[in-house]
């Protein structure tokens, strides 16, 4: 479990990490992004080094501003993949219990 949340912790550094790394390809400064955001500036720093601590929709509206939000859409959408067309193939259940 620990090890799970390790790697977890490190995929939301880099996450934070790549929103930077966009942020700086599009040369817009923090003030810029978070002003269009609706969020603070502490609030994109965090987003940036922590995006443990922050609100989905605070990163999704990052998301937004830097234009990359219809590529997480496609990432998530099961028929992108062969294994997800797959899982669709057998329908989707009423419900899902234990």
């Amino acid at each position: 479990m620990a090890r799970r949340a390790l790697r977890r912790d490190r995929k939301l550094q880099e996450l934070g990490e790549l929103l930077r790394t966009w942020r700086k390809i599009h040369r817009l400064p923090m003030s810029v992004v978070a002003e269009r955001a609706g969020i603070t500036r502490d609030t994109l720093r965090a987003i940036e080094t922590d995006p443990a601590s922050v609100r989905f929709e605070n990163v999704f509206a990052v998301l937004e501003v830097l234009g990359i939000d219809q590529y997480l859409m496609g990432a998530l959408d099961p028929a992108t993949t062969d294994r997800g067309r797959a899982m669709l193939e057998r329908g989707l259940p009423e419900r899902v219990r234990l």
